[in-house]
């Protein structure tokens, strides 16, 4: 069990210490954005007490995408890469669909 606890230390330090630069950063900043779009969906699902997705939820998403789409890049990971893109397709077209919708109601109004 101690060699595992040792390990899994240096590991850590590896990781955290000696690796610990910008791209740890970045990969981190597009991690929380990424996680704030569940907060937020939680947040206004609990206070409309239905499942909702607010438009913050899709600019998170594509905040966080386009930063762990970079992150991926740089550690050249196809599977990241490939989810990421992907994934920012999604996104960016719920974003055209809101505003093109909200233009159109407003024209139709």
């Amino acid at each position: 069990m101690t060699e595992i606890f040792a390990a899994l230390s240096a590991y850590l330090h590896d990781v955290f210490v000696i690796q610990f630069d910008g791209w740890v950063v970045l990969g981190f900043v597009a991690q929380a954005f990424f996680t704030m779009r569940f907060v937020v969906q939680w947040i206004a699902s609990e206070r409309a007490r239905k499942s909702i997705i607010p438009v913050a939820f899709w600019f998170f998403s594509i905040g966080g995408g386009a930063l762990l789409l970079i992150y991926a890049l740089y550690r050249r990971d196809p599977v990241f890469i490939a989810g990421q893109a992907l994934g920012l397709v999604v996104y960016i077209r719920n974003v055209y669909f809101i505003f093109f919708a909200s233009k159109r109601e407003t024209v139709e109004a």
